[in-house]
């Protein structure tokens, strides 16, 4: 599995303080059946660092990881906040993307904004690049209007969401705006978002299974936004045909299932 966000790089954000934490979290991830992640710092103002230090820092961890026999990947990249978007040169905004590809990973904001986020969104792709919205499940901009996100795919604008928000990690509020991402196939990859093993920690397997009872099917596409997508972005190409849609299960048929599968488990 590729992951596409996780804050793996010491001393530069809210993430981690050490190098030997980053690979106790690489390890975490590997044994979780995470093979590459991209380090993604926040790159916004109340981070400030200079964002040399991110490939700096990607050569050295990897260094590590392969002394520890860590058998995982770090690819560089960011989470690029709107405003440093708009903010910062163009050339230096080509550092942050991931694996130095057209894709970039722009933070969904914590609070409500106007239009100001599809016009940065959109001076983004004019100028090449291929915004991929982190957790937008999570951003009040899109909790009541949907179709703000939709649009904003039509037009190419990509996002990738948390597993612990299919988790219920964030709560029932976030986890039901996730299941309908996926209904609305608004879903293009599924990442951890890792900051620390007990705070956030890495994996992306176990969102799949908590949502498997209410989308079933899903388990079976988990390829597609562990490997597939992530892989065709690092890569800097096109993404790959999605899945088909999925139904999600009602309350009744969730209990039908559920009371069948406790019949065949007592045979």
């Amino acid at each position: 599995m590729i992951d596409l966000h996780f804050h793996i790089l010491p001393g530069l954000d809210d993430g981690l303080e050490t190098i030997e934490e980053s690979v106790e979290l690489a390890r975490a991830a590997a044994e979780a059946g995470t093979t590459v992640v991209a380090a993604t710092p926040h790159v916004r103002a109340d981070h400030p660092f200079d964002l040399a230090r991110i490939d700096t820092g990607v050569h050295e961890l990897n260094r590590a990881l392969e002394t520890a026999g860590v058998a995982l990947e770090v690819v560089a990249g960011g989470e690029v906040a709107i405003t440093e978007l708009t903010e910062l040169d163009r050339s230096v905004l080509r550092g942050v993307c991931l694996n130095d590809g057209p894709y970039v990973l722009v933070e969904s904001p914590y609070t409500e904004v106007g239009p100001l986020l599809e016009r940065t969104l959109f001076d983004a792709q004019l100028a090449g690049l291929r915004p991929v919205l982190a957790h937008p499940e999570r951003s009040p901009c899109f909790l009541e209007d949907l179709d703000r996100l939709s649009e904003m795919v039509s037009r190419g604008v990509l996002s990738s969401i948390t597993a612990g928000s299919m988790a219920g990690r964030f709560g029932r509020t976030v986890r039901e705006l996730t299941v309908r991402l996926f209904e609305r196939r608004l879903v293009h990859n599924v990442a951890s978002d890792a900051h620390s093993l007990q705070g956030r920690p890495p994996g992306l397997g176990g969102g799949f299974d908590a949502l498997e009872e209410e989308l079933p099917g899903l388990s079976e596409q988990a390829a597609w936004y562990t490997h597939h997508a992530p892989a065709a972005m690092l890569s800097g190409e096109k993404l790959p045909p999605p899945p088909a849609a999925l139904r999600r299960r009602t309350t009744r048929g969730r209990q039908l299932a559920g009371r069948m599968h406790a019949a065949f488990g007592r045979r």
